[in-house]
């Protein structure tokens, strides 16, 4: 179920007939209830029995969406590359400048993860104590990393991006200030998870910006 490709091209939205639709919303509501659960009791004391309850559906249902309770965070990977991928699009269509896009997706990325402080620090420790969910996260952020990659090379073409770094090198700084911000987060009382992220991207882009570039008058960066 998880990601099975490096490439980052976008793909083309089909429309879905409704036995299709029928399977994606299957799919999304034991993806949700998952996520609910990891955030009250942890991943590693959630239990596929737990996750199909509370999605109310059989657990021959569950296993023909899923191998088991570590691919439900495949279904994340997925949610966060097609984010990435949506930036992508909007930058080289000109719909948004690529200092726009990147923007987007620092308050984007952190939606899922970041509705509940609880529900990252459950995805941290899966991470840090289950290899095969180290497995699925590390390729997720690698793909992730190559499709930031291109959006920093079209900052630099554009004049938005420092061109003595590469574009790799910045899409990696971009994930671990990202990384970093939503980490501290969950280790404060409880706040809007927004108002980190939009401090720590002007903190990021002070880095990543070209120094000579300007934001047009008027115009929120």
């Amino acid at each position: 179920m998880g990601p099975t490709s490096t490439s980052a091209q976008p793909s083309v939205a089909v429309p879905l007939g409704r036995r299709q639709r029928r399977r994606a919303e299957t799919r999304e509501r034991i993806f949700r209830a998952a996520l609910r659960l990891f955030a009250e009791h942890g991943f590693t004391a959630t239990t596929v029995e737990e996750i199909t309850e509370a999605a109310d559906v059989g657990k021959g249902t569950f296993f023909n969406y899923f191998r088991n309770k570590e691919d439900v965070l495949s279904a994340l990977a997925e949610v966060q590359l097609d984010k990435y991928a949506h930036a992508i699009r909007a930058a080289e269509s000109g719909a948004l400048t690529p200092r726009h896009a990147l923007r987007g997706l620092w308050r984007r990325l952190p939606e899922e993860p970041g509705r509940s402080q609880a529900l990252v620090r459950s995805l941290m420790v899966a991470f840090l104590t289950s290899p095969a969910v180290r497995e699925k996260m590390t390729r997720s952020l690698e793909q992730g990393r190559e499709m930031l990659a291109r959006l920093f090379a079209l900052a630099q073409e554009r004049g938005e991006a420092r061109r003595d770094r590469r574009p790799l090198e910045l899409a990696l700084a971009f994930q671990q200030k990202l990384l970093g911000t939503v980490l501290v987060w969950t280790l404060h009382p409880p706040a809007p998870l927004k108002t980190w992220l939009e401090a720590s991207f002007e903190d990021f882009w002070r880095g990543a910006g070209d120094p000579r570039a300007r934001t047009p008058k008027g115009h929120r960066s």
